[in-house]
């Protein structure tokens, strides 16, 4: 029963040696100096590379952005400066450089460059950090809750996203929202059914938002019902939502009402409202007005 323990306290010792003999190299690796912090990640040799669309989605500098800069060790190269209209910030020894467009690491490598084969700097480590977004903005209007100008402060950014921003769509805003902007210098209007987006999941269908855009959700759809029904008033209109489903909508008729001598008032493309007796299949347009009469028999 003794042998066991003996095995048992050897195997302990040996590896409790093992342990110390790795713990010396371990030490003196601990007490080297560490490399200075930078705002860029840095990823190592066995690390997995950053995925494609993480890359694509960092922000993009752009025009009346404010930018801190820093140098390590060469505190006379600190600034923090704003870029100007035309993409450019004014660095020292450097002059003027080009950074609109380009994201935080790209603008770092771009002034390291400049400083070090320009034999200002052997070894510069460049810092940036974006202290203010102001360059690139996509605006919300109409039904939304928190409406103005919203920095786009990724790469790529979607309407959702933007609209998320804002708070989303108030109560009573509409389904549709419509985007406008340019693309390749020409306006550019595109139509977006936020509820079919989320019920679909397709991101092909949530467009990218770019600077200067503008989202506007208006009014949701309304028709109005009166007369001898159990619910009159306004009610959504749902798309390609038919009479018979409006009726519905408002509770159905009252043990008085008919169908019998229905009438719908329907303004025109000239503004005049016309008076239509639709089938009950028929679907309705925003605005229609629905007047259920009260039967005599």
């Amino acid at each position: 029963m003794k042998r066991p323990a003996r095995r048992a306290t050897a195997a302990v010792t040996a590896i409790a040696l093992a342990a110390l003999a790795l713990g010396t190299p371990l030490a003196h690796a601990q007490a080297a100096p560490a490399a200075p912090a930078t705002t860029a990640a840095v990823v190592s040799g066995n690390a997995p590379p950053v995925p494609q669309d993480a890359r694509q989605r960092e922000y993009l500098i752009g025009a009346g952005d404010v930018l801190r800069v820093a140098v390590y060790q060469n505190p006379d190269l600190a600034i923090e400066t704003r870029v100007s209209d035309t993409g450019q910030i004014s660095f020292p020894l450097l002059g003027q450089v080009t950074v609109g467009g380009l994201t935080v690491p790209q603008v770092e490598k771009a002034l390291a460059d400049g400083l070090r084969t320009g034999n200002f700097v052997k070894q510069p480590q460049v810092t940036v950090l974006v202290t203010q977004v102001r360059g690139n903005q996509a605006s919300a209007l109409g039904m939304v809750n928190r409406p103005g100008r919203f920095p786009i402060d990724v790469s790529g950014m979607r309407l959702s996203e933007l609209l998320a921003q804002a708070g989303g769509i108030a109560p009573g805003g509409s389904d549709v929202v419509i985007l406008t902007g340019i693309r390749n210098g020409q306006p550019y209007r595109l139509q977006v059914d936020i509820a079919a987006l989320f019920a679909n999941g397709a991101q092909s269908q949530d467009p990218v938002v770019l600077n200067g855009d503008t989202i506007y959700v208006e009014r949701m759809p309304t028709v109005y019902i009166y007369g001898e029904v159990q619910r009159p008033g306004a009610i959504r209109l749902e798309n390609n939502m038919t009479l018979m489903q409006a009726l519905a909508s408002g509770g159905g008729l009252t043990q008085r009402g008919t169908t019998r001598g229905l009438r719908v008032h329907r303004r025109n493309g000239e503004g005049r409202v016309e008076e239509l007796q639709p089938g009950m299949n028929d679907a309705l347009q925003n605005g229609d007005v629905i007047y259920i009469r009260e039967s005599l028999f």
